[in-house]
């Protein structure tokens, strides 16, 4: 019965995209994936990631949206239950997310309980939907005291309401699950809404665009599997509608809508949007046949890769608004570069691939997967990154209130899409187009799909990423001719992405190697990026490739900043990092040595878990006394790779590494401040106060590159920072640095200030203290009687209007 049931499901997945593609007559890509039912991984790296995503992740994401509410929000929209609404408003597309992802699952893996288990849920979605197709969990609980921010009425507020957001989510988890199961159960619930969304949108309608785009993506999937052209032709009103202020307000470049699509250049804005924007946009540009989408595509593709990207693949450098930075602008430490824009990257990616077959897509889809994408989560499976910095000076709480992985988020949009790209990552290893075969992502395999009305196996043995040997056995069920183009990677041709934010310090690289049936063959590689091997294929042909890999160190456009002076080591597809679990808990203080050979060797993460480590020499700045001796010591470094990082404790970190004594940070010896313990009255849970002593020197008030403490959001009351000693001190005088993030954020310098200490239990200002100053982008002194004490404090009346923060505090002992 199994057998029949997934037998069954893949074939309603085949008839359907046929019938799309063929009874519509609309254009589609030229490329088409090979189905993700289609390839069974048999490999060391992936395939245990993808059962650790079906046996912990998945059930652990449905777990805490039960815990949470998100699943008894629709009980209670359906009327089966009683109470408020829990959670974001939005929370609603966490569920749909989870079961796309749970549909996926079931296509490659059967199970009867997780069957009934979606049922009931679909159930609960069915409840929750209003009359006419209306789904938002948030307004039908209780219309009348719906959260601010959604508005009084339907689509009000539709910049920030996410109605349209959530449905989005909702139509790919339906057609997932109905290309799973065969039931028509979710579909006709999302079709429903789907129905209601073109009665309300549209020319001579509604002209809007949802704040947050991916509804765009989901009415797609729903033309596909229906072939209704209402459904492209809504998506298409979406993407022309952005930028266009004829019949309404824009809502600015954070959400895209700044300029027609066919004006813009730039990557701008909210990433994850931004992502999920260009990803449906390309859909309706080939669906449609507009060039003049595939051109601004282009642009905005070029701006991205070539001056807004991260070395791991990540994006969106701002941590403020989640969002993209100006060009060239990339730090490291505040590096936001969310695990659901490496997401919506690779989404975006592999649709310019199918829509143009060049391998430099899938470059960039494959850094960001095996490092922006693969560090969000956990190699157990339970938790998460949402933010993945590319420094961390171990104490910093980068990700959201946690400098470590967690297990849940009030805003948990990062887990629930972890859950459904992974079983579907088979999709994006080969394409094909006519009799063309394309092999781009290098993963131990079998796959069997027709060509040319005639089935082809393809298996596929590598221990990649850590080995460049790649095997595959070519089967077709009778002899043939086909082209089989094989992917070379971009970091294999001495290129680590296609433009020149990013190259290898050493040009040369050696050749690829590539044999068939055991005899060497010219590796060609062709305009686009690919070697082309066309013959006629018997069963059981072969083709060998050998990929260079080896240590490479990058070094980045010199614009980038933060980066100047730095380095990054890869190998292969991996990106490496230095970890402080690995070099005696401190990193920054180390400079790199590119002249020595590194070795690698196994290193064990978690038990069970080894990755390949590289060791090799660097050196060491450690300061000695006054802020002024230094010396230089040679010490062993081990690098990881970066996905592998925060799985033993916090600590430091460092992707770009010091090239230079003169760059690296000096690790400084301890002194009365950094040795305190700090307290505070309050703190916002992304800052920290360990940033008061960390010894680390703010390059001006608004400096966010190193971690600090802010009093947010609290404003106009009185507030406290405190040291605590291990021994009585004698102090006299102390320095503190102010954060001020005038004019964007709400932080200013405090109304007024003062030191305390403590006298028989009671906090007593000193005597005879200097004027108490506030100056920007310098440390404010203030001198005093000297005062005997094991607990200090810094005391202020923050502005009525305006929190406050700290980037440094500094006391010093009565000499």
């Amino acid at each position: 019965m199994k057998l029949l049931h997934v037998m069954g499901a893949t074939a309603a997945v085949s008839l359907f995209c046929m019938l799309t593609q063929a009874d519509t007559g609309m254009k589609d890509y030229p490329i088409a994936p090979v189905e993700f039912t289609k390839v069974r991984f048999e490999d060391g790296f992936w395939l245990p990631r993808l059962e650790t995503n079906r046996t912990v992740t998945l059930p652990a994401n449905f777990k805490k949206s039960e815990e949470t509410g998100r699943i008894s929000n629709f009980a209670k929209a359906g009327g089966l239950m009683e109470g408020k609404h829990e959670g974001i408003f939005f929370n609603d597309s966490d569920v749909f997310k989870i079961v796309e992802g749970a549909a996926y699952s079931l296509s490659i893996h059967p199970d009867p309980e997780l069957d009934k288990y979606l049922d009931g849920l679909i159930a609960l979605f069915a409840a929750a939907q209003e009359e006419d197709g209306y789904l938002y969990t948030a307004r039908t609980i209780d219309p009348e005291n719906a959260p601010k921010v959604i508005g009084k009425e339907r689509w009000d507020n539709i910049r920030h309401a996410h109605e349209l957001y959530n449905v989005g989510h909702m139509y790919e988890a339906a057609v997932a699950h109905f290309q799973a199961t065969g039931k028509r159960n979710f579909l006709d619930v999302a079709l429903k809404n789907a129905d209601l969304i073109c009665r309300v949108f549209g020319p001579g309608k509604k002209y809007a665009v949802p704040g947050h785009e991916e509804i765009e993506i989901g009415l797609i999937k729903l033309y596909r599997v229906t072939g209704n052209q209402d459904y492209l032709d809504m998506a298409r009103f979406f993407v022309e509608q952005r930028g266009n202020s004829e019949n309404r307000e824009l809502f600015g470049d954070y959400c895209q809508d700044h300029q027609l699509l066919a004006q813009q250049d730039e990557a701008v804005g909210h990433s994850v949007r931004a992502g999920y924007f260009y990803a449906g946009a390309a859909d309706v540009a080939v669906l449609t046949d507009n060039p003049a989408f595939v051109e601004a595509l282009d642009r905005i593709w070029d701006n991205m890769t070539g001056k807004k990207m991260y070395l791991t693949g990540g994006i969106g450098a701002q941590r403020r608004g989640e969002q993209f930075g100006a060009n060239y602008e990339l730090p490291n430490d505040s590096a936001y570069a969310e695990t659901c824009a490496a997401i919506a990257s690779i989404l975006w990616n592999q649709r310019m691939f199918l829509m143009k077959g060049e391998s430099k897509y899938i470059d960039i889809l494959e850094r960001a997967l095996y490092n922006g994408f693969l560090s969000g989560i956990s190699l157990t499976g339970d938790a998460f990154f949402y933010v993945n910095p590319l420094s961390s000076d171990g104490s910093s709480p980068f990700n959201h209130g946690s400098c470590l992985r967690q297990p849940w988020f009030d805003c948990s949009c990062c887990p629930t899409n972890i859950v459904r790209i992974l079983p579907s990552l088979s999709g994006y290893v080969y394409a094909i187009q006519d009799d063309i075969v394309y092999v781009n992502l290098y993963i131990g395999s079998k796959a069997s799909f027709t060509v040319n009305s005639a089935l082809l196996t393809l298996e596929q043995h590598t221990d990649y990423p850590w080995d460049g040997a790649v095997n595959l056995t070519v089967s077709p069920e009778r002899a043939g001719s086909y082209e089989v183009r094989l992917r070379v990677p971009g970091w294999a041709l001495g290129k680590p992405v296609p433009g020149d934010l990013y190259r290898y310090t050493d040009g040369t690289t050696k050749p690829v190697i590539l044999r068939i049936n055991g005899g060497e063959a010219p590796a060609n590689i062709d305009e686009k990026g690919y070697i082309c091997v066309r013959r006629t294929w018997e069963p059981g042909d072969t083709v060998s490739l050998e990929f260079p890999v080896s240590v490479r160190f990058v070094v980045a456009h010199d614009a980038v900043e933060s980066n100047r002076n730095r380095i990054a080591v890869e190998r292969g597809p991996l990106v490496y990092c230095a970890e402080g679990a690995d070099n005696g808990e401190k990193v920054r203080h180390r400079f790199l040595n590119t002249e020595a050979s590194w070795e690698t060797r196994p290193l064990e993460i978690l038990p069970g878990t080894t990755v390949t480590a590289l060791s090799g020499p660097s050196g060491a700045v450690y300061r000695e006394s006054g802020n002024e001796s230094e010396h230089i010591d040679n010490e062993p470094l081990t690098l990881i790779p970066y996905y592998a990082w925060a799985h033993r404790g916090a600590g430091e970190m460092q992707v770009w590494i010091a090239a230079d004594d003169g760059t690296a940070e000096p690790s400084p010896p301890p002194t009365i401040t950094s040795t305190a313990r700090a307290t505070v009255s309050h703190t916002w849970q992304s800052d920290t106060p360990a940033a008061l002593n960390d010894l680390r020197e703010p390059a001006s008030s608004k400096d966010d590159s190193i971690a600090r403490f802010t009093w947010w959001p609290h404003k106009g009351s009185r507030e406290w920072v405190q040291y605590d000693f291990d021994r009585e001190v004698t102090i006299n005088k102390t320095a503190v640095y102010w954060f001020d993030d005038a004019p964007e954020g709400g932080c200013r310098v405090p109304a007024e200030w003062e030191i305390q200490h403590l006298v028989d239990n009671e906090w007593v200002p000193v005597l005879n203290a200097s004027e108490y100053t506030t100056a920007l982008n310098s440390y404010n002194e203030a001198s005093f009687e000297p005062v005997t004490t094991k607990s200090l404090r810094l005391v202020v009346r923050l502005q009525r209007d305006y929190s406050a923060g700290i980037l440094e505090w500094k006391v010093f002992e009565n000499q």
